[in-house]
C-alpha cells in the first residue's frame, strides 16, 4: 500500500500537465495549405462577383457564396435568426438628375460641365460669385464675401500628393483646404475651378462624387441636411466665374435604402465555460464593382482588398475545425467596408454574440502584397493601442511564426493615410474591445482592376494567415484574456 502511494504521488504532476496539455498544444499548422489560400483566392476575387460593390445584387450574391463556404468547412451558423446572415440597411444619398445649375448665362450639364462634390441639398438664386484667384490666406482675409459664392483656381500648394489614390481624394483634399474658412465667412458656395491635377483627377473622382453619400441607422450622415455646396468647373470655365457673374442652382437630392449583409460563422471552443467567450476574426468581403477601365479591364476584384483576409479566414477555420481551441472562434465576414466600414459599425453595434464575451478583434485588411519579410499591425503604438495585452500577444505570434520585420510607421499619427481609421477593427475599437489590425500596406494597385489574384504574393499571404491564426490560438487558449487600456479614446 506504501509503494502504491508513493506512486500516485510521483505521478500526481504528470497528470495535472496532462490535464492542462491544451494550454500548451502548438497550433496546428498543417492545417493551413499555401493550395487552399490560392485556389479559395481565384474563386473569390473571380469576374463572375463583378468586384463585389455593397449595396448591389454582386455584393448578396458572393454573401452567399461565403455563407455556403463557410457552412461546409464546418462553421455553425452565428447570424440572425440561426442562419450565417446578418442584414442591415444602408442609408444612401444621392444628387439626382433633377438638379440644374447655371452660372452666368449657361446651364452647367451635371457630371460634365460641373460636378456637386459633396451630397446635400441646396438652393442658389442669383447670388454674385467672387472669384479669388488661387484663394491666398491674404485674399480670404481681405474678400468681401458674406453670402456669395466664392471661386477659387485648386492647387497643391499645401497638400501632400505622396499618398494612395491621390486622383479620387485630390478634389476632398482641396475642399478640405478651403471650405471651413470660407463657411466661417459666410460664402455661400464654393466653386472650385480645376487645376492641372483637378483635370486628371475628373474621371476618377467622379465615381464617387454620384454613388453619393452612405451611413447605417443612428449614422452621422443617417440623415442629410441643407449645406454650402461645394462645385467643380473646368479649367477651360474659369472665365465663366469673372466679372461679377452669378450663380443659380437647385441642387436636389433623394434617398433610398437597400441590404448589405454581415456573414458570420462559429466554432465552438472545448472548455465548458470559456467556449462562451470569442476570439473574432474579422475581415471585410466587399470591393469597387465595376469602374472607370483600366485598359480593357473595368472590374475591380479586389483580391489583396480584401479576398486576401477571406481567404486566410478559411485557412484559420480549417485549422480551429480540425484543433479546437478553448475558447470559440467568431468569424465575421463584413459587408460595405469600402462604403465607410458599415458592416463593422453595424456589428460592433448589434454583435451576435454578447459584447463583453468579445475577447478580442482580430481584423485583417490587405495582407497578401509586397515584400515577404515585412508587415504592419497597426492599434500597437499610442494613441492607436487600445489594449497592451493584445500587442504583447500579437508580436509573440510573430517571434514565434513568421517572424516579419514590424513596419511601424503606417501607425503613427502623423502618417498622411491615417490608414488606422479605414479598416474595420476600427468601430470594435471604439466600443472599448481589444483590436488589432493586421495588414501588408497599401500598394500601386490598390483599387485599381489590377488587384487580381494573379498578382497576389501567396508565400506573403500564407505568412500573414499563420501569424493571424498563431495570435488567435494564444488568445482562444490564454488563461486570461486581454484587458483593454483603460480611458481608451480615439479623437478623429
Amino acid at each position: 500500500m506504501e509503494i502504491k502511494k508513493i506512486v500516485i504521488a510521483l505521478l500526481s504532476p504528470v497528470l495535472f500537465f496532462a490535464t492542462n496539455a491544451q494550454v500548451t498544444k502548438a497550433p496546428l499548422l498543417s492545417a493551413i495549405k499555401p493550395s487552399d489560400l490560392k485556389q479559395d483566392m481565384y474563386e473569390l476575387a473571380a469576374d463572375h462577383f463583378n468586384g463585389r460593390e455593397a449595396g448591389t445584387p454582386d455584393e448578396l450574391k458572393v454573401s452567399m457564396w461565403i455563407a455556403e463556404k463557410i457552412r461546409a468547412l464546418g462553421m455553425r451558423p452565428a447570424g440572425d435568426d440561426g442562419t450565417f446572415l446578418q442584414y442591415f440597411e444602408m442609408i444612401r444619398h444621392q444628387v439626382t438628375n433633377a438638379t440644374s445649375i447655371r452660372i452666368g448665362n449657361r446651364n452647367m450639364k451635371l457630371w460634365n460641365d460641373i460636378l456637386v462634390a459633396y451630397t446635400s441639398p441646396a438652393k442658389l438664386t442669383d447670388v454674385p460669385i467672387v472669384f479669388l484667384n488661387t484663394g491666398t490666406n491674404a485674399d480670404i482675409e481681405h474678400a468681401d464675401i458674406s453670402g456669395k459664392a466664392v471661386a477659387i483656381v485648386a492647387s497643391v500648394d499645401e497638400i501632400n500628393l505622396n499618398i494612395s489614390l491621390i486622383e479620387r481624394r485630390y478634389p476632398t483634399l482641396v475642399r478640405a483646404k478651403y471650405y471651413n474658412r470660407l463657411v466661417k465667412k459666410g460664402a455661400a458656395a464654393v466653386i472650385f475651378v480645376a487645376d492641372d491635377r483637378a483635370e486628371y483627377s475628373w474621371t476618377q473622382a467622379l465615381p464617387q462624387m454620384t454613388r453619393g453619400l452612405y451611413d447605417i441607422e443612428g449614422g452621422n450622415n443617417a440623415v442629410i441636411t441643407e449645406k454650402v455646396p461645394t462645385l467643380w468647373i473646368h479649367k477651360n470655365s474659369v472665365d465663366l466665374v469673372k466679372n461679377n457673374a452669378t450663380i443659380s442652382a437647385n441642387i436636389v437630392t433623394e434617398t433610398y435604402r437597400y441590404p448589405s449583409v454581415n456573414i458570420i460563422g462559429l466554432i465552438e471552443g472545448t472548455d465548458p465555460v470559456l467556449k462562451k467567450e470569442y476570439v473574432l476574426f474579422s475581415g471585410h468581403q466587399d470591393n469597387d464593382g465595376v469602374r472607370q477601365k483600366y485598359g480593357e479591364d473595368s472590374i475591380y476584384n479586389g483580391a489583396d482588398d480584401n479576398a486576401s483576409t477571406c481567404v486566410a479566414m478559411f485557412a484559420i477555420a480549417r485549422a480551429f475545425k480540425k484543433q479546437p481551441g478553448k475558447r470559440s472562434a467568431l468569424f465575421v465576414f463584413h459587408g460595405a467596408e469600402e462604403r465607410g466600414l458599415l458592416g463593422s459599425k453595424w456589428y460592433a453595434s448589434h454583435p451576435t454574440v454578447p459584447k463583453s464575451s468579445i475577447v478580442a478583434v482580430l481584423n485583417g485588411d490587405m495582407i497578401g502584397r509586397n515584400g515577404t519579410g515585412e508587415a504592419a499591425i497597426l492599434g500597437s503604438t499610442i494613441p492607436h493601442e487600445n489594449s497592451a495585452d493584445l500587442v504583447k500577444i500579437t508580436k509573440e505570434a510573430n517571434d514565434e511564426g513568421p517572424k516579419f520585420v514590424l513596419d511601424t510607421l503606417w501607425d503613427r499619427t502623423d502618417h498622411p493615410e491615417g490608414f488606422y481609421f479605414r479598416s474595420d477593427h476600427l468601430p470594435y475599437a471604439r466600443q472599448g474591445i481589444p483590436a488589432i489590425f493586421f495588414t501588408s500596406v497599401l500598394h500601386s494597385q490598390y483599387h485599381t482592376p489590377m488587384d487580381e489574384a494573379e498578382n497576389i504574393n501567396y508565400q506573403k499571404l500564407y505568412k500573414m494567415t499563420e501569424w493571424i491564426y498563431r495570435t488567435g490560438w494564444k488568445l482562444a487558449n490564454n488563461a486570461a484574456r486581454p484587458s483593454p487600456l483603460a480611458g481608451f479614446k480615439l479623437e478623429r
